[in-house]
């Protein structure tokens, strides 16, 4: 898991226009934490810590210690609400975890090895990316920070589902243990398609050959 670290303090003036004023001096984030067997807390993270932490990818599938007024909590991202037009966060959610409780969490889906991929390289297919996040459950100490599909051997017409992906140890698919009605498809070597433009532009053209001629 990746390591972050954001530091916050309680938030005693609630309210929408308290949470304006805190975003118009521009140096804390309001949010609210909760879950676990304490109640929801208001807080406000520092801005800088936190804007930073979001530019990684990793962050969004990682348990991130809260340090609240000096105290830690183990939380994860649960929400995150952002300006409709500026690059701005107005609010965020936080849940706590607790090391002997599984949490159900999304994680992203990296495709590796496409330059290598037969059905691309050698058989001139394209892909066709279906998810670019899986819903997984594990221990907070099992959580990855993406899961991998290497697709070196995929061939031309084949289509991969959840239940092709090698999961790390303690790790399920949330969707797989639905039953296997839930195997969504993750992604697709298909072939190349011709666009039907081009087709009838290269009919106009022998049309007005043949009429020449």
């Amino acid at each position: 898991m990746s390591d972050f670290i954001l530091q916050a303090s309680v938030r005693n003036d609630l309210g929408k226009g308290a949470s304006r004023r805190l975003r118009r001096a521009n140096q804390q984030v309001p949010a609210v934490v909760y879950g676990g067997e304490k109640g929801a807390q208001s807080i406000s993270v520092e801005k800088t810590a936190f804007y930073k932490a979001i530019e990684d990818e990793s962050f969004f599938s990682s348990v991130i210690k809260l340090v609240i007024d000096g105290k830690e909590e183990q939380v994860v991202v649960r929400d995150l609400q952002r300006h409709p037009f500026k690059p701005l966060l107005t609010h965020a959610d936080f849940l706590r975890v607790d090391a002997t409780h599984e949490i159900t969490i999304n994680v992203p889906l990296h495709v590796v090895n496409e330059e290598k991929c037969v059905g691309i390289k050698d058989q001139g297919g394209e892909l066709h990316v279906l998810a670019n996040e899986v819903a997984i459950s594990c221990l907070p100490k099992d959580l990855p920070d993406f899961l991998e599909v290497d697709i070196s051997k995929v061939e031309l017409g084949t289509t991969l589902h959840l239940s092709d992906l090698t999961l790390p140890a303690g790790v399920t698919s949330v969707d797989l243990s639905h039953g296997e009605e839930h195997d969504n498809a993750i992604l697709s070597i298909t072939k190349v398609k011709v666009r039907g433009d081009d087709e009838e532009e290269d009919e106009g053209e022998g049309d007005a050959e043949d009429s020449a001629e």
